[in-house]
């Protein structure tokens, strides 16, 4: 029989261990006729609440419940990257615990996998619930990071997707510190089929991921997958400097021809402010991309390991 590993990535969600697992288990007639073992690996991720108990209580019921729990919360891609680590399936599947990754797509996911595809993505066709601002954000990421990147990131891709060993493999040997799981799907390629849902709210609990935490996460994936921001940084060095060049000219030539005296000071301020804002930009930029560096070459683990059942 073949083995499905269920990579439940966790984060104080006491709420929805129980009725994720029964979500799941809806498709364990599919489970039995398509002659599929299933080990569901929850990632807790340093949660705060009652989450490993909860996993351990189900894990005490079903021996198919396996657990991984963090020393702290090392973050949502490093959950992912340790539960594709501890994953033994020859299929590997990423879901929300939040159930806003439906777990009934399941046997639609696995016969596009018969047809012939590597793996099965999801993206979201709209955003009802979430915040109007937060949406139009959301949608500008997508459509920079299209730009500015030679790997391909849907509009709308959740985590929920469902993978062959190959393609599971392939990410584990892109052992970086700096994750940015979304680009790193894309970057390792691969025959992917992309099923579209509408969104799904949450059922119980609120959302971890604030409008700060997901800005940030959307500049860990631009530096992850672009140099466009140091050649901005660049072209506008190159930039001021010709136009530097171009007014001491125009200043020259005005004070020869017409006596002009220099402007006072406002204007010269206003330069100077100008000038320094566009320096302190572009040393910024350099200084996204070195701090990402420094983490690299530091060798520290992406997780560490307090408890396993």
């Amino acid at each position: 029989m073949e083995l499905l590993s269920v990579i439940v990535p966790s984060y104080n969600e006491e709420e929805n261990v129980f009725d994720f697992y029964e979500e799941l288990m809806k498709n364990e007639t599919f489970f039995q006729q398509r002659e599929l073992d299933v080990e569901i690996i929850y990632i807790d991720d340093g949660s705060k609440d009652q989450t490993v108990g909860k996993v351990k209580e189900l894990a005490g019921k079903d021996k198919r419940v396996r657990l991984v729990s963090f020393s702290r919360n090392f973050g949502k891609e490093a959950a992912i990257y340790a539960g594709l680590q501890k994953a033994k399936g020859d299929y590997a599947v990423l879901m929300d615990c939040d159930l806003q990754d439906p777990p009934s797509l399941l046997p639609e996911m696995f016969r596009y996998m018969d047809e012939g595809y590597d793996s099965v993505a999801t993206r979201r066709v709209s955003r009802k619930g979430e915040p109007p601002i937060r949406s139009f954000f959301a949608r500008m990421f997508y459509r920079i990071m299209n730009k500015i990147s030679k790997t391909e990131i849907v509009d709308g891709a959740r985590d929920y997707r469902l993978m062959k060993r190959q393609v599971v493999d392939s990410i584990l040997a892109m052992a970086e510190y700096n994750r940015f799981t979304k680009g790193i799907f894309g970057w390792v390629g691969y025959e992917t089929k992309w099923l579209e849902y509408e969104n799904i709210e949450r059922k119980k609990g609120e959302t971890k991921w604030s409008f700060w935490k997901l800005f940030l996460y959307s500049l860990d994936g631009i530096m992850a997958f672009s140099t466009v921001p140091l050649a901005i940084a660049s072209f506008m060095g190159v930039l001021f400097c010709a136009f530097a060049f171009l007014m001491i000219i125009f200043i020259i030539v005005r004070k020869l021809l017409f006596g002009d005296p220099t402007s006072g000071w406002p204007s010269l301020v206003c330069i100077i402010l100008l000038c320094s804002g566009v320096q302190l930009f572009c040393v910024g930029i350099v200084g996204q991309y070195l701090s990402k560096t420094y983490m690299e070459v530091k060798k520290r683990p992406i997780y560490l390991i307090k408890e396993e059942i």
